[in-house]
């Protein structure tokens, strides 16, 4: 089983979602022995935004490097993203990411019927920083953005893990960081 770990957190040390996913990417490994895991730090590693040259294929190495992000997500079994809220969305990092995951022909394509996902059976934990609280809010165009491409290119087995409210005091932030490791989701274990 292979694990794809994104973080986008632009806060270092100081990061909420790069303590949490560190902690899925932990809790997963010890409870499958055997587990890969491919990471990837967007923030240290940024991923060029997507332009008119990159769709041509007009720099060799941007384009060799979009095919291994691809196929990086495509072989993972379960994919761990790092997402801070930044002015009500994702990193512009991530936005980065997902336009080189999400590929006509690769993750999706359209049908008669419309658009169809290629990237099923895949899981996906979603691990959510936000300074405020915004949870069922008009405000949050993070978590609803996030499971509306991840379902267009087929990926319906999306949880959230969320830290709300971690701008508002030290109190708030231990408090939503703990609630947070506790709604961490296991992998289920299969059967000797």
């Amino acid at each position: 089983m292979k694990l794809l770990h994104i973080d986008s957190s632009a806060l270092g040390a100081n990061s909420v979602t790069r303590e949490l996913s560190a902690a899925v990417a932990t809790r997963w490994l010890d409870a499958l022995p055997g587990l890969t895991i491919d990471y990837r730090d967007l923030d240290a590693d940024p991923i060029p935004h997507l332009t008119g040259r990159s769709l041509a294929g007009a720099d060799p190495a941007e384009t060799e490097a979009s095919a291994h992000i691809l196929q990086q997500f495509l072989d993972a079994d379960v994919i761990v993203l790092g997402v801070p809220m930044y002015n009500f969305g994702i990193p512009s990092t991530l936005k980065a990411w997902i336009d080189r995951v999400a590929v006509a022909g690769k993750t999706f394509r359209y049908t008669a019927d419309g658009p169809e996902g290629l990237a099923k059976g895949k899981r996906a934990i979603i691990v959510s920083g936000r300074g405020g609280l915004h949870s069922g809010q008009p405000s949050d165009f993070q978590e609803t953005y996030l499971r509306h491409v991840l379902a267009f290119i087929g990926v319906t087995d999306v949880e959230f893990v969320r830290a709300e409210g971690v701008a508002y005091s030290p109190q708030h932030r231990a408090d939503a960081l703990a609630a947070a490791h506790a709604s961490i989701p296991l992998p289920q274990r299969q059967a000797a």
